[in-house]
C-alpha cells in the first residue's frame, strides 16, 4: 500500500486481533504491531504514524 509517497504494509499476525506494520522513510525502516479486530482501523493507524514520521522529518529540516 501507499500513504503520501510511503509504500507500507499490514499484515495479520498469528494471534487474532493483532497486525503487523511496517514502513520505510529513506534508510529508516519502522516496524511494529497494533491490535484492532478490523483491519482498515489497522490501515488507517499505520497512516497516521506515517504522517507523524514526515511531520517530524519536516521539522528537522525547516
Amino acid at each position: 500500500m501507499n500513504h503520501r509517497g510511503v509504500e507500507f504494509t499490514v499484515a495479520k499476525t498469528a494471534l487474532p486481533g493483532v497486525w503487523q506494520w511496517q514502513f520505510r522513510i529513506g534508510d529508516e525502516t519502522r516496524t511494529g504491531k497494533t491490535e484492532t479486530k478490523i483491519d482498515l482501523l489497522a490501515i488507517r493507524r499505520v497512516q497516521l504514524r506515517i504522517d507523524r514520521e514526515l511531520k517530524a522529518i519536516g521539522r528537522k529540516t525547516a
